[in-house]
C-alpha cells in the first residue's frame, strides 16, 4: 500500500484512491494511519527556534485552498480579470455529484476579488443555482477569514 500513501502524499483524495483500488474509503484511511500519513509534521507544533527572528509568525497575505463552484468558474473564465483566470487555469478540478468544484490554493485578496467579480450572480435576475453557488463562496471565503 506504498502507493497509496504516495498518491495521498501528492495531493490524492482519499475516496478517490478508494474508488481506484475498490475498497471502502475507511480502509485507505486506516492504510495512511498506519502510515502516519495523515499526521501533522512536528514542525507545526514547534515554537520557533530563535526568538530573537523578527519575522511575523503568519504571512500578511496567505494562500488559502477554497473550493470554487463549478458555476462561479464558469462564470470568471468569460467575465474574469487575468489574475483570477490564471488562478482558475491552476485549480484542481473536483467532481461533486452532478456538478463540479475548482480548489484554488490563492491569497484570501485573490479569492475576494473573484467573489467581486462574480457579484453578478447574486443578483435577482441569476438563477438559483447561482446565487446558491455565489452564497457557499461567500460563506467559504468568511470561514477562511476566521483566525
Amino acid at each position: 500500500m506504498a502507493e497509496v500513501v504516495q498518491a495521498y502524499g501528492e495531493g490524492a483524495a482519499v475516496k478517490a484512491l478508494a474508488r481506484q483500488h475498490q475498497v471502502a474509503p475507511k480502509t485507505i484511511r486506516r492504510v495512511l494511519d498506519a502510515a502516519g500519513a495523515r499526521e501533522l509534521p512536528e514542525h507545526l507544533d514547534a515554537a520557533p527556534a530563535d526568538p530573537g527572528d523578527q519575522r511575523p509568525a503568519s504571512a500578511p497575505n496567505p494562500a488559502v485552498a477554497l473550493d470554487l463552484p463549478g458555476l462561479l468558474a464558469d462564470h470568471l473564465r468569460a467575465a474574469g480579470d487575468e489574475a483570477v483566470r490564471q488562478a482558475l487555469a491552476s485549480g484542481r478540478t473536483i467532481r461533486r455529484g452532478q456538478g463540479h468544484s475548482l480548489r484554488i490554493t490563492a491569497p484570501l485578496e485573490l479569492h475576494r476579488a473573484a467573489l467581486q467579480q462574480s457579484a453578478a450572480l447574486a443578483t435577482d435576475t441569476a438563477g438559483s443555482a447561482e446565487r446558491k453557488a455565489y452564497r457557499a463562496y461567500a460563506t467559504r471565503i468568511t470561514a477562511a477569514e476566521r483566525p
